[in-house]
């Protein structure tokens, strides 16, 4: 028999486009003799349904323009339901859906920040990535750095600070460590979304200000000059590395243009590196997952430096569009996409090979 996939995409986070082009991948890819997808839409608004369209719907984000293909359901936290209450708006009748499984193809905050993945949890609904301490505590980049360090994991070195924080003091105690240019990040966010490089102190009072926007948590990073290195990991109480792969953002920086929209940027798996450096970067991204406590499936980045490898930040629901490197990294060791989705679903329920 097979087992029903809840595929939930959008929300309101910053990286509601991505999600929808990740969500319309994996649902494609999903091997239909195994699964049977049900695509859950959440709106930039907050409104969840039910969507029946095509995956192409998702790709134009125009989903929730089909009125007639859509139709409201929540998730229940009644672990009785296991699934789905889907509504009939016209009598105000409802019907329990059962879910097998759920595949959150949600970036960002939302949904890959712990608060699906509590939901999920209150639910009784196995599902794809990491719980929800891993989920909180990758998705702020404050705690990963602090978790990592601790753990003897080289991180790149970080001033961190909350709204309402006197800003001036701030902006001296960034030029006082660290000069010009320095990163200003959301702590967090995702894609770089809301990332600023300051190369002055307008420019940088300016990114405390949009990080600020985007979240009520920042950090302020010295600029490393270094390769830009990403490893998939996968598994749970046996976590695997993919090969290396390497980011040539042919930009300023690795920014969300770069990513997901003028595609400037070239993506090489497997990246060229000595086989000591290449095994040294897997075996950290491994510890790395270990250390917060992650399953399922993560993408590890790495800043490679003329003095070593230092952790960028983790993604515990990395992209899955045509352009992402997870998949292209997991290809490199033998899994196609549509194995690649098996073996996530697989994991969600406890099935390690």
């Amino acid at each position: 028999m097979k087992k029903t996939v809840a595929i939930l995409f959008g929300g309101e986070s910053s990286e509601y486009e991505v999600s929808c082009v990740s969500a319309a991948n994996v649902a494609e890819n999903l091997d239909k003799n195994l699964f049977e997808p049900i695509l859950v839409g959440i709106t930039k608004d907050g409104k969840w349904w039910i969507f029946g369209g095509s995956t192409d719907d998702l790709r134009n984000h125009i989903w929730q323009d089909k009125l007639a293909l859509l139709t409201p359901a929540v998730i229940s936290p009644c672990k009785a339901h296991h699934g789905l209450v889907k509504f009939d708006g016209a009598n105000g009748s409802f019907e329990i859906l059962r879910v097998d499984v759920a595949f959150p193809v949600l970036h960002g905050k939302n949904g890959e920040d712990g608060t699906m993945q509590g939901l999920l949890e209150l639910a009784g609904i196995p599902y794809v990535g990491c719980n929800t301490y891993a989920s909180a505590v990758s998705m702020d980049k404050a705690a990963t750095k602090i978790l990592c360090a601790n753990a003897n994991i080289p991180v790149v070195p970080f001033i961190t600070a909350v709204d309402g924080c006197d800003v001036d003091s701030l902006v001296s105690e960034s030029e006082s460590k660290y000069g010009y240019p320095v990163f200003v990040k959301p702590a967090n966010a995702g894609s770089s979304v809301g990332i600023t490089k300051a190369k002055n102190r307008d420019e940088l009072v300016k990114g405390i200000e949009i990080a600020f926007a985007n979240d009520k948590k920042l950090l302020i990073e010295p600029n490393t000059v270094g390769r830009e290195i990403e490893v998939a990991v996968c598994g749970n109480k046996k976590p695997f590395a993919s090969v290396c792969g390497e980011i040539v953002p042919n930009s300023d920086f690795y920014d969300y243009e770069t990513k997901y929209v003028s595609d400037a940027a070239d993506c090489i798996a497997p990246a060229d590196l000595e086989e000591k450096t290449a095994e040294e970067i897997r075996r950290l991204a491994v510890e790395v997952y270990k250390a917060l406590g992650c399953s399922g499936f993560s993408r590890v980045d790495f800043f490679l430096t003329e003095n070593g490898a230092y952790l960028n930040e983790i993604n515990t629901i990395p992209g899955f569009t045509p352009i992402s490197m997870y998949p292209k990294l997991m290809a490199c060791v033998g899994i196609t996409y549509s194995q690649l989705i098996t073996k996530l679903l697989n994991l969600a329920e406890g099935i390690e090979e």
